[in-house]
């Protein structure tokens, strides 16, 4: 009788959390980690009606499914797998609501203006990412008529670079990264949570900056309200032999990203 009294109240509890949640819409930014060059073939999958992403050149939600992220100006579509459908299959799982993807990431951008490259652009004040970002979520709010819940941040190898070239500092990354969270909280609420997945250490180069850039990172979700480190596993990532070459995630790391990312968002 006690074991059946348990079991229904577990049950009550669960379907009382699932009433709680809403469908949710993400904005999944940054560079080419992002866009995602993983492998579809093994990236996860959706269940049908419960994840979307925008496509912003129809102006419509289509299923989300890998190659995720659909060509739009300076944005770039999935290689072919990324961290998307794990979030969102994920997500979904655990509020029992669908979940609404924009994605706005190109590979080699930087996040301070000293560490843009070439025709890379970059998300700094000077650059067009923003702004470009912003237009493609108010169009999927107006779409899907729902208010964004929050931004996952995948960036960082590009200022690496440059803070070993001595193009810049990891303050200089700081400042930068705090200055794009206060832009976008200008747009999308004071409190919009930012989830940032640390940025790992890159094969083929000296650590000094990557570990700038991480040092960084963590740095601003100590001194920010509502920015979060979701995922600080990526440092393990050579150990677990999770690179596909000397900078990108292999499937499997975009599939755990993915999944624990979306563990995090409703831990908090």
């Amino acid at each position: 009788m006690r074991n059946a009294i348990t079991a229904t109240l577990f049950l009550l509890v669960f379907q009382l959390n699932l009433m709680a949640h809403k469908p949710q819409l993400f904005l999944l930014a940054g560079q080419s980690n992002a866009v995602g060059p993983g492998d579809s073939l093994t990236s996860v999958k959706c269940l049908p009606n419960t994840a979307f992403e925008f496509d912003a050149a129809a102006n419509d939600f289509v299923p989300l499914k890998d190659p995720a992220g659909k060509a739009w100006k300076l944005f770039h579509k999935a290689g072919t797998g990324s961290v998307a459908p794990a979030f969102a299959r994920r997500l979904n799982e655990l509020t029992g609501q669908p979940v609404y993807m924009v994605t706005a990431a190109r590979g080699g951008a930087s996040c301070h203006q000293k560490a843009e490259m070439g025709t890379y652009n970059t998300w700094d004040r000077s650059g067009e990412l923003f702004g470009q970002a912003v237009e493609k979520v108010q169009l999927a709010e107006a779409k899907s008529k729902i208010p964004l819940t929050g931004i996952i941040w995948m960036q960082g190898e590009r200022d690496a670079n440059a803070i070993l070239a001595g193009q810049t500092t990891g303050a200089e990354y700081q400042l930068a990264l705090e200055s794009l969270i206060l832009r976008f909280r200008e747009k999308f609420g004071k409190k919009l949570p930012f989830y940032i997945v640390q940025t790992a250490y890159q094969q083929d180069k000296a650590p000094d900056g990557c570990e700038a850039v991480r040092i960084a990172q963590l740095a601003v979700t100590q001194k920010m309200k509502g920015v979060y480190l979701a995922y600080g596993e990526t440092g393990e990532f050579a150990q677990r032999k999770w690179f596909r070459d000397i900078v990108h995630y292999n499937q499997t790391a975009l599939n755990d990203i993915g999944t624990k990312v979306a563990e995090f968002v409703i831990g908090k």
